[in-house]
């Protein structure tokens, strides 16, 4: 006989076999209760129940004998039960409360939803739950809050919440992309135009709160119309108490944030999503911050959506940093810029860098597209370029470099001869605090006759946007490393070198570069007027002008500037990502001394 003594001090709630019964391996004895749980006492092996000493009802001690077991051979140790032993003995396909679980479930998917999404498709979109599949590696998202309804069940049956506003018209949760862990939120415009429930506010603040506390990427895939006024569950007046937006914000600077728009974006949406590091939006997504209600109910006149905000505008104006044609492009431009962020690669591929030395026309007057030059020096494949309708007058691009993640600036010289214009200075001064704020060094490709002049120009406020990219570059800590093309010219070629040609980690230039405090041609029709007038105009004035100028021009030549030490050197185009990677393996990132805030414009 073995002892069956009772692993706890409890209460016999019910024998389930009598004595002399015969039981088999598994089988449940006794059921005992302790602090109102129940615990199965079960048999160790087959064999017949013996006397049973406790009733049902009474109490029994830690280690008191319940029964007695019959062996099934003479020898056999002696063991006491434990409380949570598991068997699969017995369990019934499948349980009732996974069943429910699974059936409850099933109405967040767009399976069950297929009116819904067939209405998705036909407008050429796909649904919240498809961006998400995309962006993520596979089967790596973890979904948050999806059981969540619209805080409406005071007009609206539990059936027609479950059915019709699951997740709360959010997806939020934690995913992969490229190999690393990033908060997702997606509103999902199948349900209630997308809008900003209360529950979906919640679960907004709770990932914002994750992303914050861990360091975490976000993802925000932002199409929708704003506040959604139906929610009558909760007792609010304005609701403008929300942590939402404050919380949002305060990921600026900690960590890439990015913004992902097809379709209508408007109101509460577009604050959310103006406050993004980066925002992809497709050619056929409006943006405002009021959408055509809001509009109307101000007396501003009826609109229609796709009159309000449209790409091609918000593309000009600097508002979307990267216009892509749909929402498959435009997830992949997603995890492509995160990617960035994400660390150096080890498998890349170099452009033939001999191609650097036909970049710059031997014509010093000839203008050609500085983005050959960022192509011919980055690793192949590898270049982002953003806000490229807003600007012109510089180049912004995220790129690599060996493999390294870079930030790359460079004057245009096809617009305003490569003068930098309020504009410019804006894109170029926020470009600086992106990479300074999540650790990119930069390379700034120099080809500027300086910043813009004339009374138009100022009436743009000049004097304030330029002197931004002073004020970004002395507050870096990152590497800067410069490379000038053809013209350092004045203070906007200092902007470009961070405020000088020593406040970088190398300047350096192509045999093409040229230097001056001013454009050349006007400092010889300003330092030489006497000279010049004292001469007839015509020929001999001409003449004179071009001699004087040759003499500037040879002055200010890279060779004479690299000997008089203004520049660090004087490379041959094709050792320029010799230079580069050199100085990137030398530069230091600094440890970011507290918020490094990046500028929404």
């Amino acid at each position: 006989m073995q002892d069956i003594r009772s692993p706890l001090q409890a209460q016999v709630v019910q024998w389930l076999v009598a004595s002399g019964d015969a039981v088999a391996a598994g089988d449940v004895l006794v059921i005992l209760e302790a602090m109102k749980m129940e615990h199965e006492i079960r048999a160790t092996h087959a064999g017949r129940l013996g006397e049973v000493y406790f009733e049902a009802g009474e109490a029994v001690g830690e280690g008191e004998v319940l029964a007695a077991l019959t062996a099934p051979t003479e020898q056999l140790t002696e063991v006491l039960l434990s409380p949570i032993s598991v068997t699969l003995q017995g369990l019934p396909a499948e349980r009732a409360d996974l069943a429910k679980l699974q059936a409850r479930l099933s109405f967040t998917q767009d399976a069950l939803r297929p009116d819904a999404v067939a209405k998705r498709h036909a407008l050429g979109l796909r649904t919240a739950r498809e961006n998400i599949t995309d962006l993520c590696d596979t089967g790596s998202f973890v979904e948050y809050g999806a059981l969540a309804v619209a805080a409406q069940s005071r007009r609206r049956t539990a059936d027609d919440l479950m059915r019709n506003t699951p997740a709360d018209g959010m997806v939020t949760g934690i995913g992969c992309v490229n190999g690393q862990r990033v908060v997702v939120m997606a509103y999902d415009f199948t349900v209630l135009a997308g809008t900003q429930g209360m529950r979906n506010h919640q679960k907004t603040d709770r990932m914002l709160g994750i992303a914050l506390q861990n360091n975490l990427p976000v993802v925000l895939f932002a199409e929708g119309g704003g506040g959604r006024p139906g929610d009558v569950d909760v007792a609010i007046v304005a609701g403008l108490n929300l942590a939402t937006f404050a919380s949002f914000a305060r990921l600026n600077g900690r960590v890439p944030v990015v913004g992902v728009v097809a379709g209508r974006c408007f109101a509460g949406n577009a604050a959310l999503l103006g406050c993004c590091d980066v925002i992809i939006a497709t050619r056929d997504s409006n943006i405002g911050m009021g959408g055509p209600a809001m509009v109307e109910g101000g007396g501003l006149g009826v609109f229609k959506p796709e009159q309000i905000g449209p790409s091609g505008i918000q593309h000009g104006n600097g508002v979307i940093d990267v216009l892509v044609d749909g929402e498959v492009q435009a997830v992949a431009v997603a995890r492509q810029y995160l990617s960035f962020f994400q660390g150096a690669q080890t498998d890349w591929q170099a452009p033939p860098a001999e191609a650097l030395r036909q970049v710059v026309p031997e014509n010093r007057l000839r203008v050609y597209d500085t983005r050959t030059a960022m192509q011919g020096i980055t690793d192949e494949g590898s270049v982002l370029q953003l806000r490229t309708a807003f600007g012109l007058g510089i180049h912004t691009a995220l790129a690599r470099v060996g493999g390294r993640p870079v930030g790359m600036l460079a004057n245009n010289p096809l617009h305003l001869g490569g003068a930098i214009d309020a504009d410019a200075a804006d894109k170029a001064a926020r470009f600086m605090q992106l990479c300074n704020a999540h650790g990119l060094p930069i390379v700034s490709l120099v080809d500027t006759p300086g910043f813009m002049v004339g009374p138009d120009t100022e009436a743009t406020a000049q004097v304030r946007h330029v002197s931004r990219m002073f004020v970004a570059a002395a507050h870096l800590r990152v590497p800067l490393l410069s490379v000038v093309l053809r013209k350092g010219y004045g203070l906007g070629a200092m902007a470009m070198t961070g405020g000088g040609f020593h406040e970088t980690l190398a300047t350096v230039a192509w045999p093409t570069g040229e230097f001056g405090g001013m454009g050349l041609e006007g400092a010889v029709r300003l330092g030489y007027r006497k000279e010049l007038e004292a001469l007839p105009e015509g020929p001999e004035r001409e003449a004179l002008f071009e001699q004087l100028l040759a003499q500037q021009y040879d002055n200010g030549s890279a060779i004479n500037m690299a000997a008089t030490l203004e520049i660090d050197a004087v490379i041959d185009p094709a050792a320029t990502r010799d230079w580069l990677v050199a100085g990137l393996q030398a530069g230091q990132i600094k440890a970011a001394s507290g918020t490094l805030a990046i500028d929404t414009w």
